[in-house]
């Protein structure tokens, strides 16, 4: 592909985040392509949705799965205009696109009140000692499941 497609697709996730923000969203926007042809496209809309997993990347990845009928996007790469968040770059690395441009790094984002410093930092901390407590149970009863899945004919892998 081409330096002027990349810019190209770069520009629209760009122009992605500034609509948005009329619309009275955050200021992301991300666009999925492959073989030089947008499948995917999205917003910030979180607030638009009161759904705290609708980052542009996330809408983005669900577009473009629905669109091209799967769960695996490799093949694909997403142009974004902000460095992915934590919950973006695992979503990024589950639908396994090939690739990922960004614009804003997460220094600038943090610089405007989007900090995921906090939350890079809980990753690190051993369960018990996150913020938000965590605590195992009835671990043999919920194993029966990863049993019948790992034995099922039909499965899917993914």
């Amino acid at each position: 592909m081409s330096d002027a497609a990349h810019l190209d697709f770069m520009r629209r996730a760009i122009a992605l985040s500034r609509a948005n923000i009329a619309q009275g969203g955050g200021p992301f926007g991300a666009v999925i392509v492959r073989g030089g042809e947008v499948v995917g496209e999205g917003a910030n809309r979180v607030t638009a949705s009161h759904d705290p997993t609708a980052h542009a990347e996330v809408v983005a990845i669900r577009d473009a799965c629905r669109r091209l009928g799967t769960f695996s996007l490799d093949g694909c790469e997403i142009y974004t205009s902000c460095e992915p968040c934590p919950m973006c770059l695992s979503a990024i690395y589950w639908a396994r696109l090939d690739r990922i441009w960004f614009a804003n790094t997460k220094a600038d984002a943090a610089a405007i009140d989007f900090d995921d410093h906090f939350i890079y930092d809980e990753f690190a901390k051993d369960p018990a000692d996150r913020a938000i407590p965590m605590k195992g149970m009835l671990r043999d009863e919920a194993l029966v499941a990863f049993r019948d899945w790992e034995s099922a004919p039909d499965r899917i892998p993914y």
